[in-house]
This record gives C-alpha cells, sequence and structure tokens, in this order.
C-alpha cells in the first residue's frame, strides 16, 4: 500500500468513526433490503478533487463497485449542475457515507479550484505556486494532493523532509552560517531553506549556501534585486500576504515560487448535493 492510500484509509476510518460513534441511528430506520438510486451534483463549477476518499467511505459503509458510476475524475473541471456520480445500492450505506463522502469532496475540490485559480494567475511566468503547513490537523496528505490536483506544488510535507531555517532557528543557533552549517552536519542528506527578511540576510543565506532561500514579505523592488543578486545560486521563494491580486506581479519580479497559506487554510468548499431518486 502506497502512502497515498494508507492516508486515505486512515483519513476516512477517522471520518466516519466519529460521525458513526456505536451506529447510524437514522438509517437503522430503513428496512436493511432497501435499494434506492441517488445522484451526486456540484452545485458550483470548480477543480473536482477527493474522490478516492468518498469511495472509500461508501465501500467501508456497504457499497459493492457495481453499485457506483462516477462520471469526473479528479482534476476535471465542473460547471455548476454537474453530475459527479450515479447510485444504486443500499440505502442505508448510501445515508450512513453520504456526509463522509461529500465532506471530502467538498473540502478537497475548494482547495484544488482555489489553487487552480493561483497557477491561472501566474501562467506564463515559470513561477510554481506552493503550498504551506498550514493545514487542518491530520488531513495534511489529503489537502496537499488537492493543491496538485489543482496544478500547485508542495512544499515540505512536514519538519522531516526539508530543513527550514526561521527566524527562531537562527537566532537560537546564533546566526544564519553556523545554522546552515548545523543542518549540513547534522541531516546532509536533506535541502536546507533559510528564511529571511533583508536583501542582507539574503546575502548571507547565499554566501552559507543554502539551497532554497524564503524572501518574507520582501517589497516588489526587493524581491526583483534579491533574483538579480542570487543569480540562479539558490531556489528563491517569496512568501507573506500573497493573494490572487498580487501574486501574478510577485512572480513577475522573477522568483522561483511562491508559497500561499491560503491555499490550505481559507477553504471554500463546493457546493455538493446527493438526491434519492425512484
Amino acid at each position: 500500500m502506497n502512502p497515498l492510500d494508507s492516508s486515505i484509509d486512515r483519513d476516512v476510518q477517522l471520518a466516519l468513526d466519529e460521525d458513526i460513534g456505536p451506529g447510524d441511528a437514522s438509517a437503522a430506520l430503513i428496512p436493511e433490503a432497501t435499494r434506492m438510486r441517488a445522484t451526486l451534483i456540484s452545485r458550483d463549477a470548480g477543480v473536482m478533487a477527493g474522490r478516492a476518499w468518498a469511495e472509500r467511505a461508501f465501500e467501508r459503509c456497504g457499497l459493492d463497485a457495481g453499485d457506483c458510476r462516477w462520471e469526473v475524475e479528479d482534476g476535471d473541471a465542473l460547471e455548476a449542475g454537474r453530475i459527479l456520480a450515479r447510485f444504486d445500492g443500499p440505502a442505508r450505506a448510501l445515508l450512513t457515507a453520504e456526509r463522509t463522502a461529500l465532506n471530502f469532496i467538498q473540502l478537497l475540490s475548494g482547495i484544488a479550484t482555489r489553487t487552480a485559480a493561483y497557477v491561472a494567475a501566474v501562467d506564463g511566468t515559470g513561477t510554481k505556486i506552493l503550498d504551506t503547513r498550514k493545514t487542518l490537523p491530520g488531513l495534511r496528505v489529503a489537502q496537499k494532493y488537492a493543491v496538485r490536483v489543482g496544478g500547485g506544488h508542495n512544499h515540505r510535507l512536514g519538519l522531516y523532509d526539508l530543513i527550514m531555517l526561521k527566524e527562531n532557528h537562527i537566532a537560537a543557533a546564533g546566526g544564519i552560517a553556523p545554522a546552515v552549517a548545523a543542518a549540513r552536519n547534522r541531516f546532509p542528506t536533506l535541502a536546507v531553506e533559510v528564511e529571511v527578511e533583508t536583501l542582507d540576510e539574503l546575502d548571507q543565506a547565499l554566501q552559507a549556501r543554502a539551497d532554497r532561500i524564503m524572501l518574507d514579505n520582501f517589497s516588489l523592488e526587493a524581491l526583483a534585486e534579491g533574483v538579480a543578486r542570487a543569480n540562479g545560486q539558490a531556489i528563491l521563494e517569496a512568501s507573506g500576504n500573497v493573494t490572487l491580486d498580487t501574486v501574478r506581479t510577485i512572480a513577475e519580479t522573477g522568483v522561483d515560487e511562491i508559497s500561499v497559506g491560503e491555499l490550505t487554510k481559507r477553504i471554500t468548499p463546493l457546493d455538493l448535493s446527493l438526491r434519492f431518486s425512484d
């Protein structure tokens, strides 16, 4: 089982445990043998994401693969009114899985949709849109998957796969140069990124041979100057108060990447509806 499959299993099981508890009292009122047809519809335009999580929820609640026919894949553009899936299966299973399945699609599609808007805004500049660690506790893998579906790129997954030297790390280590040196000595296989707030700190990070440098809350003029000074010596990431209105002008300074916290922090879920029919 790959890590994404493992994450899907865990996410769905936790969500179902939270929702069902000792049992779905409402669904228990429906005769066990009852089967129903249902249609899952998106009421909003956006980018589809989260199908695997929804499929797992329906499966865990008793639907067979043949009970569901999906009409979209993750990454598909959705218009309002688009049918995502059709069901013909046990009514109890559909009712019990409904909220959990829809929650995952709504959340992840909202992230993919927002990410796609940022990616479109920087089209042609060569700048990548990155996510951050500002995720819902327990759902980081799912949210970062949705960012990729929307055309964005993942920054580090956690505190273990990239060394990120922020202001407090640097202060505790005694400066940028000793912080980078300690990182190289302790974790020689990990890339090192240094967060800087001034052009002088950028020069220090370049001299220390950091692999990546985050330019935090730089003005457009300072970003452009930073790109000129770095001259390809390190990957430059712009960060801080990035919006859809400003992301294009930031990208046009020549930075390699722009990290956007709101991709996974300020989420507008897609509006979905699952309706039974005769």
